[in-house]
């Protein structure tokens, strides 16, 4: 099972996440934020549970381009 979750209250929009991972993010045009996609927002954490295993690398690749860490990315 692959586990995405994203903080998208604390997004600044740079896009780093689209770009390491377009199948999984996109910016909103409402208000220029991350958003996960077929994701369930829980409280202000947007997560996404797949086991689609095939996920894991551009999730990891997103987390890691985050410059403010608000991507996590865990892989059971």
């Amino acid at each position: 099972m692959v586990i995405i979750t994203l903080q998208r209250d604390k997004c600044i929009g740079c896009n780093y996440c689209v770009e390491m991972a377009p199948t999984l993010f996109q910016m909103s045009k409402k208000d220029g934020k991350s958003v996960l996609l077929k994701s369930v927002n829980t409280k202000g954490f947007h997560t996404l549970k797949s086991p689609d295993h095939t996920l894991a690398e551009p999730g990891e690749l997103a987390e890691k381009a985050c410059p403010v860490h608000i991507i996590s990315m865990k892989e059971t």
